[in-house]
């Protein structure tokens, strides 16, 4: 996948180095508005710190981080152009539903009528009408996920890293987040990266996959072709009976 220019609309990665002790991890790629992208490969290669160097949590050593062709590496965490969420959902137990969604549109928590309206309605497309008054304790773990999404939705930013969050869930329960991820990604247009261990979630949301491997990040390619030819290093990690369908 080439870069088209300076205004190409997604994500580049031009000469990124990313470097903690002996750890390397180097990536030119691109990845286009709207794109569902998987991150697969061993553990330890380097998956999460792309996220994390992406997000602004990790300063690169060299290269950029371009999105709509501006160069965002100066951006601190909060300003960049994405929401990311984690396998713990990051929700404060101290606060209700309501709130901690509340802070995906206002961090002081100065939330108008106008925007009740939209954690109601937001509530109510993930499945969770009528639960705002609730706290992270009185859900189930697919409830904590479901506002942990919801929470990104009402941010609003272009682009979506999925650090494992649905990791800890059940088989049906992950397949019915991923859909929702899926739906709600087509909706608005959303940029998806998501860090997997399972092909089969590769499968369900990603068109495209990068390998992780080696120290490199590799640019996107398709992940029906990637998991039923898997190059040797990740068919080692993986396994032959997770290539397969």
């Amino acid at each position: 996948m080439t870069c088209d220019g300076p205004k190409f609309a997604g994500l580049q990665l031009e000469g990124l180095e990313l470097r903690q002790g002996d750890f390397r991890l180097s990536a030119t790629l691109a990845i286009p508005a709207g794109a569902r992208v998987a991150l697969i490969g061993p553990s330890g290669a380097g998956k999460t710190t792309l996220l994390s160097a992406i997000a602004g949590f990790l300063p690169p050593s060299a290269g950029r981080i371009l999105w709509a062709g501006t160069d965002i590496g100066a951006l601190p965490p909060g300003e960049r152009p994405l929401s990311i969420l984690f396998q713990d959902q990051n929700l404060f137990p101290h606060l209700t539903v309501g709130q901690n969604l509340g802070l995906g549109i206002d961090p002081r928590l100065r939330l108008s009528a106008g925007d009740k309206v939209r954690i109601g309605g937001v509530l109510d497309k993930v499945g969770l009408a009528g639960m705002a008054a609730r706290r992270p304790a009185e859900l189930s773990g697919g409830q904590q996920s479901r506002v942990a999404l919801a929470r990104a939705l009402l941010r609003g930013r272009p682009m979506l890293l999925l650090d494992e969050p649905f990791a800890a869930l059940g088989p049906a329960l992950k397949d019915e987040m991923l859909a929702l991820v899926a739906g709600m990604a087509a909706e608005k247009g959303t940029t998806v990266l998501m860090v997997s261990h399972d092909p089969a979630d590769a499968r369900a949301l990603c068109p495209e996959t990068i390998l992780v491997a080696e120290g490199r990040a590799l640019p996107p390619q398709p992940t029906e072709a990637l998991l039923n030819a898997p190059p040797p290093v990740l068919r080692a990690y993986l396994g032959q009976r997770h290539t397969e369908r």
